[in-house]
């Protein structure tokens, strides 16, 4: 069902799939076939989108206005032409932010936990400033 108001703060928290869907297509459209295999390898095989999770997922953000289905095609010689398109519109890039920004918050919080700080990474100088 699509949200009545467009502040992207209510959309988070975000499944992993939701996540990772809007944050590889932050980089450009891309088709569902190579959101799925990239997640998995730049996941390190952590995340593994099958492909009733991963359609479901897309057909949710286009009703709800996160993803938009391309017209764009590339050249039909490098490509299927059963393949469908999609890219962030721009509330999907807000959500996206949002969401990154709540996990920031939450690994801030989590960095100031003793019983956890020993086993955490220290943050990088990026993160410091």
């Amino acid at each position: 069902m699509p949200y009545s108001a467009r502040n992207p703060e209510e959309r988070v928290p975000l499944t992993p799939a939701v996540f990772h869907i809007l944050l590889w297509l932050s980089d450009g459209e891309r088709h569902g076939y190579s959101i799925m295999r990239d997640v998995l390898a730049l996941t390190h095989g952590k995340l593994r989108l099958g492909p009733a999770t991963l359609y479901r997922s897309i057909k949710h953000l286009v009703e709800d206005g996160l993803i938009e289905q391309s017209d764009v095609r590339p050249d039909p010689a490098l490509d299927d032409e059963r393949r469908h398109y999609y890219r962030l519109t721009d509330f999907g890039r807000q959500v996206v932010v949002a969401e990154i920004k709540r996990l920031e918050e939450a690994l801030v919080v989590a960095r100031t936990r003793r019983g956890l700080r020993d086993l955490l990474p220290a943050p990088s100088i990026e993160e410091a400033h």
